[in-house]
């Protein structure tokens, strides 16, 4: 059986995080909202139970209380900001608010080297906290074990009952050694070993496929982007036939995307896959369509439209499998003034049109994205496949600015298909979170020859991030960034300039629209 480290989520923006170091351990992590009863959590058989920070104050009104009872469950707990808060609540200690705040970094002083969340970690660390309130007073049974510039309880422990708190975050990356103190709770206390692998997980996952689908019929819409590919490679190696994959070109594809999806899937994986061509109806739909907001609404309606007829044209099927990734289906804490709730909202899964009557089948929402891309490598699948950077939804529509009309379509896809050949050739393709070209509404005068042009400018984009939520512009070598716009200018019709964007996000966004 896999053992399992269960995070209680109280609104922390960092939870995810908590869930990420854990896995980073080789133990599985599960996140569970914050009022998940004892009884609940106790079937799960844990190793180790977190509580996360959060915006709250323990003592506000509208805290969120977890059941007392998780403190009866006899094995070790991790109270992290909120959650050192929890441990004073229930176990009469107290909290008050600071005289003064302290948010970013600290320096924290073990005091009591034998308390085992420090082994093998110096007297002094650099630390990262988030908070207002603060431990006044001891809970019972606990222990200071290190401090802080404005703090003498900002880490504690209950040695018999193996239960910790720590004033600060060790997850983050600013907290150097966050991730040290993390491994010996997960190893030291809790005893988990590291069992947590991508073979294993699929061996699970195909088991637990065939035990809810059965002998019945399941459809996924296949995009050609990881999560989707990824998914359809284990649902096709749980089930085989039994799995329809249905590929809607909606005219707005990357180049040869189509084409790709067709061999790798159909002809070299021999998944049933059934090719829809409603690129004309996409474009038709969006003649005249300059808002961004729109454009999204028309090729979302647009794209069920479609999905539904082809899934009546795929014959009856009871599932409907999504490639929904771990942080999609992790709903936000329901907490006034959550910050997480503004980060997450923007993941959360939309649900299933009324109409579409399927049970829903989501094989990766247990993994994150790096998990996925593990996942796919261990199924067979192509590191072309694999590691293929971000591509957003609405595909080249959001990097069109203005009107989405085939002849700029085919401008954008041109000038994208050399940004990722040469930043491939050049061996940052994948170094870097994303790179692409935007087509701006905007045209110059130039000189092509002995003639003056009168064409567009196709912007640059290239950003390294960790998750999407924040980015920084890649310094991409002079060389290269010469070689693009060359290449670009000469090759692609239409277009005389090109320009580079060095915006980071925030303030900018990555996509343009």
């Amino acid at each position: 059986m896999t053992e399992e480290i269960v995070i209680l989520d109280f609104g922390s923006q960092y939870t995810q995080v908590i869930a990420r170091r854990i896995r980073e351990c080789s133990v599985y992590s599960t996140i569970l909202k914050y009022d998940t009863s004892a009884k609940e959590i106790a079937k799960r058989n844990p190793a180790g139970l977190i509580l996360s920070g959060g915006p709250s104050s323990v003592y506000a009104a509208d805290a969120p209380i977890p059941d007392p009872a998780i403190f009866n469950l006899g094995i070790p707990i991790l109270g992290v900001c909120f959650g050192i808060q929890l441990f004073a609540h229930f176990l009469r200690g107290k909290v008050e608010r600071g005289q003064r705040r302290e948010y970013g970094k600290g320096t924290l002083k073990v005091k009591d080297r034998a308390c085992a969340l420090f082994t093998g970690l110096p007297g002094k660390l650099q630390v990262w906290n988030s908070h207002a309130d603060k431990l006044t007073k001891l809970p019972r049974g606990f222990q200071p074990v290190a401090v802080t510039e404005n703090s003498d309880y900002a880490a504690i422990e209950n040695r018999a009952k193996k239960f910790f708190g720590l004033q600060f975050h060790p997850e983050v990356a600013h907290t150097p050694r966050g991730r040290h103190i993390i491994r010996n709770f997960v190893h030291r206390i809790c005893g988990c070993g590291r069992t947590w692998t991508m073979k294993s997980y699929a061996h699970q996952a195909i088991e637990t496929i065939r035990e809810t689908v059965g002998s019945e019929r399941v459809i996924l819409g296949l995009s050609g982007g990881v999560d989707s590919s990824v998914a359809a490679a284990l649902l096709h190696r749980a089930l085989g036939d039994q799995l329809t994959c249905i590929f809607v070109n909606n005219g707005l594809l990357r180049a040869r995307e189509e084409e790709v999806v067709q061999e790798v899937f159909g002809r070299n994986f021999k998944v049933k896959l059934q090719y829809e061509d409603a690129s004309n109806l996409f474009l038709n739909r969006l003649k005249g369509v300059t808002d961004p907001e729109r454009k999204r609404k028309i090729i979302g309606r647009t794209f069920i439209e479609v999905f539904q007829a082809a899934t009546r044209r795929a014959g009856k099927a009871r599932f409907l499998a999504q490639g929904t990734l771990y942080p999609d289906v992790i709903e936000s804490v329901p907490i006034a003034g959550n910050p997480a709730a503004l980060i997450k909202s923007h993941h959360n899964v939309g649900g299933l049109p009324k109409k579409m009557k399927f049970e829903l089948v989501e094989p990766l929402k247990c993994l994150f994205k790096d998990e996925v891309r593990r996942l796919g490598l261990e199924l067979g699948l192509p590191n072309e496949i694999v590691f293929r950077q971000p591509f957003p939804g609405p595909g080249l529509a959001v990097r069109i600015l203005g009107e989405v009309t085939p002849s700029r379509c085919a401008i954008l896809r041109n000038a994208d298909a050399i940004v990722v050949d040469e930043i491939k050739k050049s061996g940052w393709y994948y170094k870097i979170w994303q790179s692409f070209a935007v087509l701006l509404p905007v045209r110059s005068v130039g000189v092509m020859g002995d003639e003056r042009t009168y064409d567009y400018t196709i912007a640059l984009r290239a950003v390294e991030s960790q998750d999407g939520m924040t980015a920084d512009w890649v310094r991409l070598p002079y060389e290269l960034l010469e070689k693009l716009s060359n290449r670009i200018i000469n090759e692609v019709s239409g277009v005389n300039r090109v320009c580079l964007d060095i915006s980071s996000k925030p303030p900018a966004t990555i996509e343009w629209e």
